[in-house]
């Protein structure tokens, strides 16, 4: 019955959307790329331009594209040490507590927060599909799986990179933030689910129950501690290459068109070196930067590209801080934003369609992003508000 309704769901909102013609579609992707490059080429210089896009891409895949996936090799290699050795389940007992009050979920969901946390946001989807865990929720506890998972998607990365920079204790006012966050973004989506489905109040998220018991698993050999702390920190790593090479494209590309965007000359102008732009990002926000100020404490129009970039992917968005540094545009309260805001969302606008579709509730998409976006926001403002009360103590 379950799988039926979702089904008929699905398919009627598929009836409703309606595809842009091809020709039409493939007109005006052309033009706004000829148009986005022609602009810059009149304001760089076609040549330089291509230049500074060749130079930073380079530049980014070797000086922060390995980095990163050093932080993630090391991250991995700990995270699936924390598996093998209990200490995930620890914590899982630890947090156990605080679900229901706090996010309105089941205990178990805790164990999904230390899972993408130590790896990344598809980690609540590979727990979600297993029947004995999903059978603890109901749907619309089920389906807010994504946003709350999506808050805690490679958080150990994020604060890891932040600390490497030398900030030590606003990367936790950062955590916090994000953790108000989650709680605002999984709230507002249960609220949205039940709004348009009352019934997911209370069916169950799958129709048979597969808690404790199920079938036997073939016990497998006991392994010496060494064989058990060498295996768990290679095959972590192999994970955390896994998640380097995947952020390659995000940090190449996505970084690359921001930073173009957002950065000017040198200081002998346009010379097709790496990291230069047009400057039209710090442009447009200093129309409303007002707003940035009040809301995150932004010091510099050119901090608003890190959230636009988060938007899409968070890797992206560290790709963008050693820039930030070097010009002296980032001080501790942007770093607790920066960790704040990119944890949360950390490259929601990318994820959570194939997530809610893996999950059987694509047409639920919109309001999942809704309410990530709104609790992103909040996550940055609460870590604003928290390290100016910390400064002021």
């Amino acid at each position: 019955m379950a799988q039926t309704q979702t089904s008929e769901v699905q398919a009627s909102s598929e009836k409703k959307t309606r595809r842009m013609p091809t020709a039409l579609s493939g007109v005006i992707c052309l033009t706004l790329v000829i148009g986005l490059f022609y602009y810059m080429g009149q304001v760089m210089g076609m040549a330089n331009m291509l230049n500074t896009v060749m130079h930073t891409a380079h530049d980014l895949l070797l000086n922060t594209v390995f980095y990163l996936m050093g932080i993630c090799v090391i991250t991995g290699a700990i995270g699936r040490l924390f598996v093998e050795f209990g200490v995930v389940k620890l914590l899982e007992t630890v947090l156990r507590p605080l679900m229901k009050p706090l996010f309105n979920l089941p205990g178990v969901a805790s164990l999904g927060a230390v899972m993408t946390f130590l790896s990344d946001n598809p980690a609540i989807i590979s727990l979600s599909q297993d029947k004995r865990f999903s059978s603890y929720f109901r749907k619309f506890q089920y389906i807010s799986l994504t946003n709350f998972g999506t808050a805690f998607g490679m958080g150990l990365l994020v604060m890891v990179f932040m600390i490497g920079q030398g900030f030590f204790w606003q990367p936790l006012v950062g955590f916090f933030g994000a953790f108000c966050g989650c709680v605002i973004s999984t709230r507002l989506m249960q609220y949205f689910v039940v709004k348009e489905f009352p019934h997911y109040l209370t069916e169950c998220a799958v129709e048979e129950s597969h808690k404790a018991g199920g079938e036997e698993k073939e016990k497998e050999p006991e392994k010496s501690l060494f064989l058990r702390i060498l295996n768990s920190l290679l095959d972590g790593g192999r994970t955390g290459v896994d998640v380097g090479l995947a952020i390659i494209p995000g940090v190449v590309i996505i970084s690359t068109l921001v930073m173009l965007l957002t950065f000017g000359p040198g200081t002998e102008g346009f010379d097709g070196s790496a990291y230069q732009g047009v400057e039209l990002l710090p442009r447009l926000a200093q129309k409303i930067n007002v707003v940035f100020e009040w809301l995150f404490g932004f010091t510099d129009p050119h901090l608003v590209a890190f959230p636009i970039t988060a938007l899409g992917a968070v890797g992206a968005a560290l790709g963008l801080v050693p820039g930030f540094i070097q010009q002296g545009w980032i001080d501790g309260n942007a770093i607790a934003v920066f960790t704040a805001i990119g944890m949360c969302w950390s490259g929601y606008l990318s994820t959570h369609t194939a997530m809610l579709d893996s999950m059987g509730y694509r047409d639920l998409t919109s309001k999942a992003i809704l309410s990530h976006t709104i609790g992103g926001l909040c996550a940055a403002v609460i870590a604003h508000l928290l390290f100016m009360l910390i400064v002021s103590i």
